[in-house]
């Protein structure tokens, strides 16, 4: 009986010794867990800009992702929003979250739960403290230090502690170590654009070159953190910034400007080291900036140095149809005859309906509030500008839930459209927002192509042209 428990004893070891023997990654992990009250039937995970599986809930909406040959490092789940989290091969991560309250109620269990909710400390002590900043951007440059010395030393204990309590892996301490620094990196810059702002005012602060010697220990080409939010967000600031001190005229800072976005890119390119996330940068300038300019002469100088840059063939098919289509939109173009289903359920195209100057508004059932308060903001213009027509435009797919609504809402019938294309649509006519508005004249020339019926300036916009 000894002879065959020792035997059995030897042959666990071996086994175990076998399991340790083998490469990490090839061990099948998991990540499991709960979406309280979805907003979609899939749950996504990614690797950086690389989708792993889309993973369909279950009738508890419950799901389950298991994959093998996996590095160590972080993933994103997504559900509607997302959230970065580490993954060990071999781990059995259990997570749970609430829609309606997506960071504050995302958990984690399970094997590999720890070291995720050390980072999800690490980010609500960050959300936390956002009421708090504010007040510490007027302070002097040193007693602004101080406070957010004390800041980091609350992060630098609670990892400690986890330190003591957990024998973590270096990849895993690399990235907690950047998600204290990067977000006291962050805060530094914050502080110094801020200051840049009063620079005519006696709230002014001469900042001391000692400031900034933490950007001695940025690495602007970390693999590991490509995707990770507090160093992306970093970065954005710093090239910001650093596009900010290129210039001595105060007036060419600010963020939307030609000038600020164009050394903003040039800038990347010069000290971004790591090609993927030189990309998603120059990428994702690019793509705001086309989307809020309304000169093509801009518009194709920056886009030009995108294509000098970018090397994702992806970017660069994406970010040609976007400029295109953003081109389409600046004043003087003609709006985009995209199809489109009239109430009566006729397909009408968009030029056949423009016959006065028109406001072109979008919105969803996806977003009931948006819904009733743009009819109710275009009820208020119509009253003041009859001169224009306010056309709305549904962007759902599905035409008797539409129909649904505009009966029980009582809107006017002959004023309301949905999208016959959704997707091709919106591409056409940059509908990023769904609180864009277009207006044209009568011929369907373009007025402007990326208005905002809710800002202060839109009533002078609507009176500007009626009185050329």
């Amino acid at each position: 009986m000894i002879k065959q428990l020792l035997l059995i004893c030897t042959l666990f070891y071996f086994i175990l010794s076998c399991n340790n023997w083998e490469d990490k990654q090839s061990l099948v992990t998991y990540v499991g867990g709960e979406i309280v009250n979805p907003k979609g039937d899939y749950v996504y995970f990614l690797k950086d800009d690389q989708l792993l599986d889309s993973v369909p809930l279950d009738n508890n909406n419950k799901f389950l992702f298991e994959t093998k040959n996996i590095e160590a490092g972080l993933y994103t789940f997504s559900h509607v929003e997302f959230q970065v989290f580490y993954l060990n091969p071999g781990d059995s991560l259990m997570l749970r979250v609430n829609t309606l309250d997506f960071d504050e109620s995302l958990s984690f269990t399970g094997m590999g739960s720890k070291s995720n909710n050390l980072l999800m400390d690490l980010f609500l002590l960050n959300e936390e403290e956002i009421e708090l900043m504010p007040s510490y951007y007027k302070l002097p440059p040193t007693h602004f230090e101080k406070k957010l010395d004390s800041l980091k030393n609350i992060r630098l204990t609670i990892y400690s502690e986890f330190l003591q309590k957990n024998k973590p892996e270096n990849t895993f301490k690399y990235i907690a170590e950047a998600s204290i620094d990067y977000d006291y990196f962050s805060k530094k810059e914050i502080y110094i654009m801020a200051n840049e702002r009063r620079k005519d005012s006696e709230s002014y602060h001469t900042i001391p070159i000692d400031f900034y010697n933490y950007r001695d220990n940025i690495n602007f080409g970390s693999d590991v953190l490509r995707s990770y939010f507090p160093y992306y967000r970093f970065l954005f600031r710093y090239f910001d910034n650093l596009a900010m001190e290129d210039t001595d005229e105060k007036n060419d800072y600010q963020r939307s400007s030609y000038s600020h976005n164009y050394r903003k890119i040039e800038l990347i390119n010069q000290k971004v080291t790591h090609d993927s996330l030189k990309n998603n940068m120059v990428m994702n300038i690019t793509g705001r900036y086309l989307l809020n300019c309304y000169k093509k002469e801009n518009q194709e100088n920056i886009l030009n140095l995108f294509l000098k840059i970018n090397t994702n063939k992806n970017q660069i098919k994406q970010i040609k149809e976007l400029a295109d289509a953003s081109m389409q939109l600046t004043p003087g173009s003609k709006i985009s005859n995209v199809p489109l289903i009239s109430s009566r359920n006729k397909i009408k195209k968009l030029h056949s309906i423009i016959h006065n100057p028109t406001v072109l508004y979008f919105w969803s059932s996806k977003s009931m509030n948006h819904n009733k308060n743009i009819h109710s903001r275009v009820a208020d213009l119509k009253s003041k500008y009859p001169e224009y027509d306010f056309i709305g435009i549904n962007t759902d797919s599905n035409y008797n839930n539409w129909m649904a609504i505009i009966n029980k809402s009582g809107y006017a019938t002959n004023l309301e459209f949905q999208f016959e294309n959704v997707s091709k649509s919106e591409k056409k006519l940059v509908i990023h927002t769904i609180n864009k508005a277009i207006i044209v004249d009568k011929s369907g020339t373009i007025i402007n192509g990326s208005a905002n019926l809710f800002n202060a300036n839109i009533e002078e916009n609507l009176l500007g042209y009626l009185n050329q």
